[in-house]
């Protein structure tokens, strides 16, 4: 299997895994766990299991300047981009968090070009104005749902979780060549996790899921977050970035966004609307049109 293969492979599994998990959010948030106690518990678990792998992993020299920048990887980015993901979840459907998830290509270019002056072409550049024109009709034209309580806060903060996630997918892209997976994942996930549990200390730990008799359903479910989409996911993710550009490893994110909409659909976790097919049409086209001018990369890293 050469390097393209290996890369879509595992990104593939690792955005199908992520659809489930917007969907097992959407069943736990907020009724089970509070938003930020779940991301505590997610990092801290994700930060056990890899320091454990490590121990079976060739060992890798870090400097403290690599170091230093994979802690704010995961300070900043990892904790970032899963509480804001926690809380949009809570307020609003799995599908609409889902439509602005799929963004990140968008939001790759712009950081692309900011940080590293990537050039924009006019392919790209219409790409993004499409998908920001999708985005902005799901956003004006979503009424109250019975199963989101606040759908207008919960897009914009699916909205800034996109973009933090796509700041993360550049930024670490520039170490998944100098790196193992492990090694990259247990400084970031460690770091996150020591935020995500400072961040417990003042606003409390909240699971009504542990008070009182379990219940098997929302734990397996937990369970599951834990184990797939925390653990394998993030663990699939950077051998993606080894053999594919930032941008393409966004793209598929439109995967996430198809398995939820169809298991929300499925379980009856949210509505389909008509605007919901317009939006994804936009959003579809502006993700081909910043696509269509990415390829893999000359070699893995």
């Amino acid at each position: 299997m050469n390097g393209f293969a290996k890369g879509s492979f595992s990104l593939l599994a690792a955005r199908t895994l992520s659809g489930l998990n917007v969907n097992a959010l959407g069943y736990l948030l907020p009724l089970w766990i509070a938003p930020l106690s779940c991301v505590s518990l997610r990092l801290t678990f994700g930060a056990v299991v890899f320091w454990v792998i490590s121990i079976f992993s060739k060992p890798e020299t870090v400097q403290w300047r690599d170091a230093l920048k994979l802690v704010a990887l995961g300070s900043c980015g990892i904790f970032g981009y899963m509480s804001l993901y926690a809380l949009s979840i809570s307020y609003t459907t799995p599908v609409n968090f889902a439509i602005f998830n799929a963004m990140q290509p968008l939001w790759v270019v712009v950081v692309s070009a900011v940080v590293y002056r990537e050039s924009v072409d006019s392919r790209k550049l219409l790409g993004l104005v499409v998908g920001f024109v999708g985005a902005l009709l799901c956003i004006l034209s979503e009424p109250e749902k019975s199963h989101a309580s606040n759908p207008l806060l919960g897009n914009i903060l699916a909205i800034f979780a996109s973009i933090i996630y796509s700041i993360y997918l550049v930024l670490s892209a520039r170490m998944v060549g100098r790196f193992s997976s492990i090694t990259i994942l247990r400084y970031t996930f460690s770091s996150g996790a020591v935020v995500a549990l400072a961040v417990t200390l003042f606003t409390g730990f909240s699971a009504p899921l542990f008070e009182g008799k379990l219940e098997l359903l929302p734990l397996s479910v937990l369970m599951f977050v834990l184990i797939f989409p925390t653990v394998i996911t993030y663990f699939l993710i950077p051998i993606g970035l080894k053999y594919l550009k930032s941008t393409v490893v966004a793209l598929y994110g439109y995967v996430t966004l198809l398995v939820a909409a169809f298991f929300s659909f499925l379980l009856g976790m949210d509505h389909f609307q008509p605007i919901i097919l317009l939006s994804l049409a936009l959003i579809g086209v502006s993700i081909y049109l910043v696509g269509v001018v990415e390829g893999p990369r000359e070699s893995g890293g």
